[in-house]
Order: structure tokens, then sequence, then C-alpha cells
């Protein structure tokens, strides 16, 4: 089994170290049953998430988390995909959310990670209600429970 994560830091500093987020990251793939991986996570300031935002999804503005997941060639090709998270949206929203910006980058990384797997929610107010978000919240808790997050 090889789960390859890279973690980097577009000029920006991240709450979290590059090894945790790693070890979330890989975590969350060992849980969904993910045995074959390359996974980048990407840190990078509010206006490269916004010129991506806008570019990939035609999405106006800056937003916290956009991922890319790569379609397998086959069932045992390895799961391939990029994660951009922008630590300094995540700060307003843990500020928003009245909880630790360490908290809230990790499920951030939990949130990419599970996207370039091919989860996904709804954009509006179904979507904290959603089965990914109600997953996210478990693989966060659990995470935590074990340090890694």
């Amino acid at each position: 089994m090889s789960l390859a994560v890279d973690v980097a830091l577009d000029g920006v500093r991240a709450p979290l170290s590059r090894a945790r987020v790693k070890t979330i990251a890989q975590r969350v793939l060992r849980a969904e049953g993910v045995r074959q991986a390359m996974l980048s996570i990407t840190f990078i300031d509010r206006r490269a998430i916004a010129r991506l935002n806008a570019g990939h999804l035609g999405v106006r503005g800056a937003t916290d988390v956009i991922a890319f997941g790569f379609e397998r060639s086959g069932a045992d090709a390895p799961v391939v995909g990029d994660v951009y998270i922008a630590p300094e949206v995540a700060r307003e929203h843990a500020r928003q959310r009245s909880h630790g910006v360490r908290t809230e980058v990790a499920r951030l990384v939990i949130h990419g990670v599970l996207h370039v797997l091919g989860h996904d929610h709804p954009a509006d107010d179904g979507r904290e209600s959603s089965v990914m978000w109600r997953r996210q919240e478990a693989l966060l808790r659990s995470a935590q429970r074990a340090g890694a997050a």
C-alpha cells in the first residue's frame, strides 16, 4: 500500500505542520479504503484560491478549500488529486464558527480529500446535513481523539 501525500506551502503559513496535514490526509484515505494514492495538498493565499475558484468553478471570490480528483484509469489505479487550502479564509471561518483555526484547517484537509475521492454535498443549506458532511465530522472527531488533528 502506498499513500503518497505531499504538502506544500506556497508562500503562506499553515496553522498545522506539514507532517500533521499529511497524517490527517492519510487517515482519511485509509478510512475510506484507499490503498494507492498520490495526493498533493497546497496552502495558498486568498488571491490564488480566488483565481482557482473563478477559473475552474466559475465562482467569484475566495473560498477556503478547492479539490480536484482525477479520473482513475481502473479499479486498481491509484487515487490522484490536488487539494488547495487558503489558511487566511480558514481563519475567518474559524472565528465566525467560534472554534480554533487548527480544527478548521483539519476539517478542510478532510473535506478536500473526501472531494478528491468523489464525495459531494449540496451547495445550499443542506450542506451541513449531507452524508459527506457527517462523514467529514466523524473523521475529524476520530483524528482529534487520535491526536492527529
